[in-house]
């Protein structure tokens, strides 16, 4: 196997691009029509990285081309490599057309309305012609991103206990988790049941299993001795989560900085119930060993000084 630096060097991009389509086609009459390219021109291509590499990436078969665990590394690199040289080429035009760049920040929706909306305000003001992109997901889903170069920095929650090896954390604050119901629901007009009851009575709109909110809530119901709701609508998206809660008996466990204007302007009520109160701090996650250009650092500055004056943090 040669070095790192001579398969660098001899890998172009046609190489890369061909890697990643055929990764995600499986296909390689597909992959060369999708690239605009004879059948034999991308069988030569792949021959040439695979000699490269000296294994084979893909093996050939009657359904196709399945890729090895080789293949599937460089599937993943090819990915990030074509991915962070898309975003290159978009802020060199947007300079070259009069912009100042580009900044994508992924966020956890507890902390968007608040220290996110806030801190991308202030920048806004200094870098009125700097771009940004918002992505607001859950934890497991902003850590992947990352992890592909999708976003710059994530605000967010370590998902898995090995994460520390990948990226840098920063607590910033944290989120209160509420629990709600539609505002005219029958729990609403009697005394609130044991949270045994509430479990095993009434339906529930939950975060996936994949979520530091839900591993959280289903800590609390182990340490109770309790078992997890059986009648469940697992549900990512915060707004059909809302949508559901106020046309359903279901109760709904969610940050309160999301639910606020659902709940001031009456569409839902909060339940006198706790919680959440295990939920891990959120924070600044940003990639291992990445020298960030000065827009990111700026960023990053601001929120740490919005963090402090947060009544959350």
């Amino acid at each position: 196997m040669e070095g790192y630096q001579a398969l660098l060097a001899r890998l172009r991009y046609k190489h890369l691009l061909l890697v990643a389509t055929l990764g995600r086609l499986r296909n390689l009459h597909q992959t060369s029509t999708a690239m605009h390219m004879s059948q034999p021109a991308a069988t030569r291509m792949l021959g040439e990285i695979e000699k490269v590499f000296g294994c084979r990436l893909f093996e050939r078969g009657a359904r196709g081309m399945t890729p090895t665990t080789i293949g599937e590394m460089l599937i993943d690199f090819a990915n990030n490599a074509l991915t962070r040289l898309d975003r290159c080429a978009e802020e060199i035009n947007r300079y070259q057309l009069g912009g100042r760049g580009q900044l994508t920040v992924g966020t956890i929706m507890g902390a968007a309305p608040d220290l996110v909306a806030k801190a991308v305000i202030t920048m806004k003001r200094d870098r009125p012609m700097l771009q940004f992109r918002l992505m607001g997901e859950t934890s497991d889903q902003l850590v992947e991103l990352l992890e592909q170069g999708k976003v710059d920095i994530a605000i967010a929650r370590y998902v898995t206990s090995i994460q520390h090896n990948q990226f840098d954390f920063e607590p910033l604050g944290n989120e209160t988790l509420v629990t709600v119901v539609r505002k005219d629901h029958p729990l609403c007009r009697q005394q609130l049941p044991p949270l045994a009851s509430l479990i095993e009575e009434w339906p529930w709109i939950l975060q996936p299993t994949s979520t530091p909110a839900r591993q959280a809530l289903e800590k609390e119901f182990e340490a109770a001795g309790l078992v997890s709701p059986r009648d469940i609508i697992e549900c990512g998206s915060i707004f059909a989560a809302l949508q559901l809660v106020q046309q359903s008996d279901c109760l709904m466990v969610m940050a309160e900085t999301v639910l606020r204007d659902h709940l001031d302007a009456n569409l839902i009520t909060r339940l006198s119930l706790s919680l959440g109160r295990t939920l891990a701090p959120f924070g600044l996650l940003t990639r291992k060993n990445t020298i960030y250009e000065e827009p990111v650092n700026e960023f990053c500055e601001i929120l740490r000084q919005t963090a402090v004056d947060w009544p959350s943090a």
